[in-house]
């Protein structure tokens, strides 16, 4: 699969230490949204821990260990209803986090995996010729957008 060629890594920077881990998901009800992810996307509960009055927890993908979401659930204020995305057009409008990607081998495939599990897709799969990637984006039970990218050759 071809893919993107980043520039050299600046080992010199004082920031070289830097990796990505997780990206965190508020939730007003922490038992779905964990089961969400196990069940939809076999996610693996890597760890889970209460915090103050909340409750958390580090999912991984089935097969990759150097990512994860981390679910944030309970704790006041509870957290308020999440953006109404009805299209990838519509999400647009919204500053912030837009969302995350999960890079899959067949996005076709995997759409229709995620149809079978009742996972509603809010954009249907289309190819970006501009990255060399194929696109679908669905949302967790929160509302969160979730991208699904396959390298094209």
């Amino acid at each position: 699969m071809a893919d993107f060629i980043p520039p050299a890594r600046n080992t010199g920077s004082i920031f070289a230490d830097m990796r990505g881990h997780h990206v965190a998901i508020r939730t007003p009800d922490y038992a779905t949204a964990k089961d969400w992810y196990v069940e939809k996307l076999d996610f693996r509960v890597v760890a889970e821990w209460p915090y103050a009055d909340e409750q958390l927890a580090y999912l991984a993908p089935a097969a990759d260990d150097n990512f994860y979401i981390e679910i944030l659930g309970g704790g006041e204020p509870a957290p308020v209803e999440a953006r109404p995305y009805t299209d990838l057009g519509d999400s647009l409008k919204y500053r912030g986090l837009h969302h995350f990607c999960l890079n899959v081998s067949n996005v076709d495939a995997t759409v229709e995996k995620l149809r079978g599990r009742g996972v509603t897709i809010v954009t249907e799969p289309f190819v970006l010729p501009a990255i060399s990637r194929k696109l679908a984006f669905f949302c967790d039970p929160v509302g969160n957008l979730i991208e699904l990218a396959e390298v094209l050759p």
